[in-house]
């Protein structure tokens, strides 16, 4: 730690902590990288085959299938998806996690005063459902004055407030249980339609609200942009997202319990890395769980390369908890940044994505148990499926082995 102090007509006490002035190369900035991803998504675990006494069973043959992956890294889906076999073949193959592009939204689920018609979104989410792709809800509020259905934008204060109530009460206790998140109050830093006409702790409201119509696990998202993107941008920079945030938390049921941190990710080639890993670590600090939530790349040929280096410092990262990719499939085309072109074949940005998904995935494993019935393995996180079959049995048996951070790593297999 250093002090310095600056005397020009008045005195001003300048606290550093904790910086590095020395420059990094790539090579020493991609092995940090790489280091810091073995330990934040893998684990050397031990499987101990026992008989039904206990004793181990040494020369049993082990394999290891990897069943869902620890990390999620997901897309965003159109509508496109209910009508187009090939979307989802393609999607379905991929991704464990997924947000609806604008189908949940209040102007797509209320386009007149009263009349709510969620069959699309409802018909999205039972096709999730049965392809075992959780769902980020997407979203309760849009704080921009231009995102308001058009019937809403210029309601008085009553019927706005009714209007408001109606739809959190709708959307939320229609879907309560069935995602694993909300953004419930979408991009507060920048806008504050809801503020200007109910108050400065209108998010702060319609976030308790929320809890109470989904009393479960779900998370509660501050959503965001230009976060994590670039530091030029005031509103959104790190400090001012954590300001608002703990605003929240304050007024909020059970202390905060169950918010969390959007980083929306719309960037531009070129990435400014660094700043992205900042960003990261200041946010980290905020102790809730922290997502990449519509990522996408502008920028032309560099567009994968670029995407890469994202996806890679996001897996890195041990705060980082997911990854939504922002390039929902319409036929004329998506909002920034496409993984397939029509025929549904990987376009560069796409093959970037499938090769993640392989490097951070275990491959099968399989060998024998040691004298003491130990087989060990270096595993990413995720759900595995482990069968094990003794020379003296007839059969098999398979059993389901969860490995994550913070869980055991010896793991006991009776045959």
């Amino acid at each position: 730690m250093t002090r310095a102090c600056v005397q020009s007509n008045a005195t001003a006490d300048i606290w550093v902590d904790s910086v590095s002035l020395k420059p990094f190369t790539k090579e020493e900035w991609s092995n940090h990288r790489d280091a810091s991803a073995s330990t934040a998504r893998r684990k050397t675990v031990r499987l101990q085959a026992t008989d039904s006494a206990g004793n181990p069973l040494p020369g049993a043959a082990v394999s290891l299938e990897n069943v869902r992956n620890g990390f999620p890294l997901g897309a965003a889906m159109s509508g496109e998806i209910l009508r187009n076999p090939s979307y989802q073949r393609w999607f379905a193959s991929r991704f464990t996690v997924t947000t609806f592009e604008n189908e949940m939204k209040w102007y797509s689920t209320e386009p007149a005063p009263g009349r709510e018609d969620y069959s699309v979104p409802d018909a999205m989410l039972e096709f999730a459902r049965s392809h075992g792709i959780a769902v980020r809800g997407h979203n309760v509020f849009w704080d921009d004055p231009n995102q308001q259905p058009r019937w809403v934008q210029g309601l008085p204060y009553p019927q706005l407030l009714a209007a408001a109530s109606r739809r959190i009460r709708s959307v939320v206790a229609r879907y309560a249980g069935k995602l694993i998140a909300w953004d419930v109050v979408n991009e507060n830093l920048h806008f504050s339609f809801f503020a200007r006409r109910f108050g400065w702790d209108a998010s702060t409201a319609f976030y308790a609200a929320a809890r109470m119509l989904d009393t479960g696990s779900t998370l509660m998202f501050m959503n965001e942009y230009n976060t994590l993107e670039q530091p030029g941008d005031m509103a959104a920079l790190p400090a001012r997202y954590v300001q608002r945030l703990k605003q929240i938390i304050g007024g909020y049921p059970q202390n905060g319990a169950g918010m969390a941190i959007g980083l929306e990710g719309h960037f531009t080639a070129p990435v400014n890395i660094p700043y992205m890993r900042a960003a990261l670590d200041t946010l980290a600090q905020a102790g809730v769980p922290v997502w990449l939530t519509e990522v996408d790349v502008g920028g032309g040929a560099s567009q994968a390369y670029y995407l890469e280096e994202i996806l890679r410092e996001a897996y890195a990262h041990p705060a980082v908890q997911g990854v939504i990719l922002w390039a929902a499939w319409r036929p004329q085309g998506c909002y920034v940044m496409c993984l397939t072109d029509n025929d549904f074949n990987n376009l560069p940005q796409g093959d970037v994505v499938d090769r993640l998904i392989t490097e951070w995935s275990t491959a099968p494993r399989a060998g024998t148990t040691d004298a003491e019935g130990f087989f060990q393995a270096e595993l990413a996180h995720g759900e595995y499926k482990v069968t094990v079959t003794h020379p003296s049995l007839n059969t098999s048996v398979s059993q389901s082995v969860k490995v994550e951070m913070g869980s055991g790593s010896h793991y006991f297999i009776q045959v």
